[in-house]
């Protein structure tokens, strides 16, 4: 396809870096729930290749749901607003809950979700994400685990879109300006 091309888009995290990172992310959390049957909340839309990576190298039970979150509204930086589109149905009350994130930037989204869920009592909540743009945090949200620190680039792929695009990548790319 034309648009994956290089002509559009720079290859800043390639895809078997990707796999390497989510080997070892694996590692940690099979580790850290041996034992435990967690829950996994994947944020959709842009969570959902990293999260199917991750979630079938887990090696211990668990539930997994989706919540559907939108900060962007089609831009390529966060509104500030957070707009919850689509809740959990499972009841996280007393359960170790995992959210996986394709990114924390300015920490807000996560702030506002991680309210929403602790008012559901759960036993404990962590946050795994794949790219961490600390340089661009507004609160004292951080992820429990990530897989990259990342600067400031808008970046595609690998799940992560621009205007419903690009998603589909296998690497995580810096958009080009048109």
């Amino acid at each position: 396809m034309k648009f994956m091309s290089k002509e559009y888009v720079d290859v800043l995290i390639p895809e078997e870096k990707i796999k390497e990172k989510i080997e070892e992310m694996a590692k940690i959390l099979n580790e850290e729930y041996k034992g435990k049957k967690p829950v996994f909340i994947v944020i959709l839309k842009g969570a959902f290749i990293f999260a199917a990576n991750l979630i079938t190298k887990l090696n211990f039970p668990m539930n997994v749901d989706f919540m559907m979150i939108s900060s962007y509204e089609g831009e390529k930086k966060s509104s500030g607003k957070v707009r919850i589109e689509e809740d959990i149905k499972i009841d996280i009350e007393g359960r170790d809950v995992v959210v996986v994130e394709d990114i924390i930037d300015t920490g807000l989204t996560y702030k506002h979700l991680k309210m929403k869920l602790l008012a559901n009592s759960p036993k404990s909540l962590k946050l795994v994400t794949l790219l961490d743009k600390r340089c661009k945090r507004k609160v004292d949200e951080n992820p429990d685990h990530s897989c990259f620190v990342i600067d400031d680039h808008f970046v595609v792929g690998y799940g992560l879109d621009y205007k419903q695009m690009y998603r589909n990548l296998p690497y995580i790319g810096i958009l080009k300006e048109e």
